[in-house]
């Protein structure tokens, strides 16, 4: 046992003395324990630095050194394949990160450019021609429903074919406007109808990279946000189609003076050509244009076999270029075309119930009531009667001569109007003025009142009726009775009666009172009648109360009262019509973008009961005949009407109707600036005694003549 317990010791003490004798070996040992530790302290920072470490010589290898190590020549300074990988997948990272990037803050704009939104209002004459357009941009709005599929498809195959399923632009044709925006090349083609329309709604013209990225952007979000035939509709009525028109309504009136829903599949072809360019392809610009224009609209249809839009046997049927008018369409109103548009606007405004505001930006469609052949003639008529006056020779009866003149249908359409001499140079509009007394042309009225409420001449009688052949004194000078007696003016005299040229009639019947226009009948009647009720009826056959003078005895004669030859004409159509009357009125119907607006319909109400009117339109029909206004007789046989003067013979007016219409005359003078009524005596060179209303009589006879 001993043995084998210092066996034991022997060798323990024998390990431990080791290091002792050797030095050396000992501190070798110490340093391979410590570097243990080390590594036990730090395990996991080793086995990266180990990775790292392994790493290294790779990204060595990608690091971009210049020069290149290992080469010699211009070849140190070449990158390597991976230099050039890594760099193209950096720059496609960046670039798709910077696309996405502005794709989502990029806004469809809420706002369109002004001549996007902006449209005109176009006017017709009664027959469905175009009269006249207003506004700054020539653009009407047409749902796309409304324009022909034929159409559709020659602007699809025109333009672009795959519209319908492509994303909203097309990359080939991207590649090319870069590089023609890089180049400063020319503009290429091959955009797409969706790129086309955000650059006409939202963008400007310029030929810019930004703004070519804008529209790429633009276009692929609208596509994913509006429908694909709402961005077509929106294209079709913001394109330029040349002849100063936006959209092809416009454009369709332009060059074939017709809506856009009449059009066949050849002329919308030659529609869908002008969107390459309206300054190549306008056949009126030139032979080239022509030449051009003809060669496109073939391949425009041949294109539409390819895509479908049209079968060969189709196709074959065009084989004749649609030619356009040679005439654009018509411009600012101007001369007497501008009275009549502000007429109409003021009556679709009030009829319609538009706004202003709303008016005025456009797409408004406004149907007249105006026919072009009687506003032709009445002007004829006007500018006929105009030469015989000399300003410069007869300064003190020919200067500041004024005409007004209108016709009215008997449901109360507006036919025709002289306003002035022209619309652009005075806008004061002669046939709707109320600056001038209507004289005895009033008188009609008053006998209708009569006829249909009979008189009270003596206090506390009840009324008792009057006819066609009750007498009245017709003497010059006859005092005006009341019932109470003799009238007494103001200044305290008794007020008498005058007739033209103080000619004494004697007892007359009222009939021919009205006839030959005795004076002092119709002074007395009205009093009879009584002015309130007379004032009455004025208003029931279309006279505004606004025009109509105090209730003072004269007022049966006219002289205070000032309804414009509108409101006249009116007023004695009420008496062709039976005795119903309608307001007078511009505008049949209004439409904006193919819809109908609500337009309050003009009533038609009773004035006069149709015995009178028949009683009031046979003393009328004889005045014509054998009356005061008898040299009217050989214009239109049948006709019914009477003459209007006024005590300082300051106006002469003319109204008579026949089956077609009534039509009120005035010739009158009057300075603009005071508006001071200025004798007729002498116009023309008259003979002294002649009656202003000569002149009227005179004018509405050329103007029937030529109405026929």
């Amino acid at each position: 046992m001993g043995g084998q317990d210092t066996s034991g010791r022997g060798r323990s003490r024998g390990r431990r003395a080791a290091p002792k004798s050797t030095g050396v070996a000992a501190s070798g040992r110490r340093r391979k324990a410590g570097g243990a530790r080390r590594r036990g302290r730090t395990d996991g920072a080793g086995r990266r630095g180990g990775a790292l470490a392994a790493a290294l010589p790779h990204l060595r290898r990608l690091r971009p050194v210049y020069p290149r190590p290992g080469r010699s020549g211009w070849r140190r300074w070449v990158p390597s394949w991976r230099q050039w990988l890594g760099a193209c997948l950096y720059a496609l990272t960046g670039l798709t990160c910077f696309v996405a990037f502005a794709y989502a803050v990029t806004d469809i704009p809420d706002d369109l450019n002004s001549f996007a939104t902006q449209q005109d209002n176009v006017y017709y004459w009664s027959d469905g021609s175009t009269m006249a357009r207003t506004g700054w941009v020539s653009r009407q709005e047409m749902p796309l429903d409304k324009v022909p599929p034929k159409v559709r498809g020659a602007v699809l195959a025109a333009e672009n074919a795959n519209f319908y399923s492509d994303p909203g632009v097309s990359p080939s044709g991207v590649l090319r406007a870069v590089r023609a925006a890089v180049t400063g090349g020319e503009t290429q083609g091959g955009s797409t109808i969706t790129q086309q329309y955000v650059k006409n709604a939202y963008l400007s013209q310029d030929r810019t990279l930004s703004r070519k990225f804008t529209e790429l952007l633009l276009a692929v979000k609208l596509d994913n946000e509006k429908d694909k035939d709402q961005i077509l509709q929106d294209y079709l009525n913001t394109s330029w189609f040349g002849r100063g028109t936006y959209g092809i309504q416009r454009a369709s009136q332009a060059y074939y003076g017709k809506d856009v829903s009449q059009l066949n599949a050849g002329e919308g072809a030659f529609l869908a050509s002008l969107l390459k360019g309206a300054g190549l392809y306008d056949p009126s610009l030139g032979p080239k244009n022509h030449e051009r224009a003809q060669e496109r609209w073939s391949w425009i249809l041949d294109r539409m076999v390819e895509t479908g839009q049209l079968t060969a046997a189709e196709r074959a049927g065009y084989t004749k270029f649609p030619e356009p008018s040679p005439t654009s369409l018509a411009g600012i109103p101007g001369a007497q075309t501008g009275y009549l548009v502000e007429m109409a606007k003021a009556y679709a405004v009030k009829a319609g119930r538009i706004g202003e505001s709303d008016f005025d930006l456009g797409g408004y469609q406004i149907y007249t009531t105006f026919d072009k052949a009687r506003m032709t003639a009445l002007t004829t008529a006007v500018q006929e009667a105009q030469k015989g006056f000399d300003p410069e020779k007869r300064p003190d009866t020919d200067k500041h001569v004024k005409i007004g003149a209108a016709s009215v249908a008997p449901d109360g359409r507006l036919l025709a109007v002289y306003g002035g001499p022209d619309y652009l140079k005075q806008g004061f509009n002669e046939s709707n003025a109320t600056t001038i007394p209507v004289g005895t042309a009033f008188t009609p009225i008053v006998y209708a009142a009569a006829l249909e409420e009979g008189v009270v001449r003596t206090r506390g009688k009840a009324r008792t009726p009057v006819s066609p052949t009750t007498p009245y004194d017709g003497n010059d000078q006859a005092t005006v009775q009341t019932p109470e007696g003799p009238y007494w003016d103001r200044s305290g005299k008794v007020l008498k009666g005058s007739n033209d040229g103080g000619r004494s009639w004697g007892q007359v019947p009222l009939r021919q009172a009205v006839a030959d226009s005795v004076n002092t009948p119709m002074l007395q009647l009205g009093l009879d009648v009584g002015l309130d009720r007379v004032e009455s009826f004025a208003q029931r056959s279309g006279l505004l109360a606004s025009s109509l003078g105090p209730r003072i005895p004269t007022f049966a004669l006219g002289e205070n009262s000032k309804p414009s030859a509108i409101r006249m004409a009116g007023a004695y159509e009420t008496f062709a019509a039976g005795g119903l009357h309608t307001d007078p009125y511009s505008v049949r119907s209004v439409t904006r973008g193919g819809s109908a607006v609500h337009l309050d319909a003009p009533k038609t109400t009773r004035a006069v009961s149709a015995a009178t009117a028949r009683t009031v339109t046979e003393a009328l029909r004889q005045a014509v005949t054998d009356g005061s206004a008898k040299t009217a007789a050989k214009a239109r046989p049948g006709a019914a009407g009477k003459t209007g003067t006024t005590a300082a013979n300051t106006a002469g007016w003319f109204v008579a109707s026949t089956e077609q219409e009534s039509t009120a005359v005035v010739v009158y003078r009057m300075a603009l600036t005071d508006l001071i009524p200025l004798p007729l005596t002498g116009l023309g060179g008259d003979a002294p005694g002649t009656p202003g209303s000569e002149r009227a009589v005179r004018l509405w006879s050329a103007y029937a003549k030529a109405v026929k």
